[in-house]
């Protein structure tokens, strides 16, 4: 389900939430799908259950997962908002920088820079 990079800079936690999510946008993960519980998944994945539960609330904070108790999380429905809630981000980022007056060039620069450091 998720593939961890040992070698990568990116923490572990992080390589989760950037799978899960990657999957829930492109919807390899359609939206009710039941994630795995928090301990399976770090049993599966040789972590800390308390580093795929990091995951698992920045997933939820972003509004691509919903845990329902007992019953465990699953993908959100809010996750199919979730590409039109960054284009409009993208939206806003370029009026300002159009009324700042920098060039596309210039404003896509910082556009990569900022998902760089993200």
């Amino acid at each position: 389900m998720i593939a961890l990079d040992p070698d990568s800079s990116v923490p572990p936690f992080e390589q989760v939430r950037v799978g899960f999510a990657k999957q829930i946008n492109d919807r390899t993960l359609a939206v009710g799908t039941k994630l795995p519980t928090v301990r399976a998944l770090a049993a599966e994945l040789g972590l800390a259950a308390n580093t795929v539960a990091r995951a698992y609330r920045e997933l939820e904070e972003a509004g691509l997962v919903e845990t329902r108790g007992r019953a465990g999380t699953f993908v959100s429905a809010a996750g199919d908002r979730t590409l039109q809630r960054a284009k409009e981000a993208a939206e806003r980022f370029a009026e300002t920088t159009r009324m700042l007056g920098i060039d596309a060039d210039a404003a896509l620069e910082i556009a990569r820079a900022a998902l760089r450091v993200g």
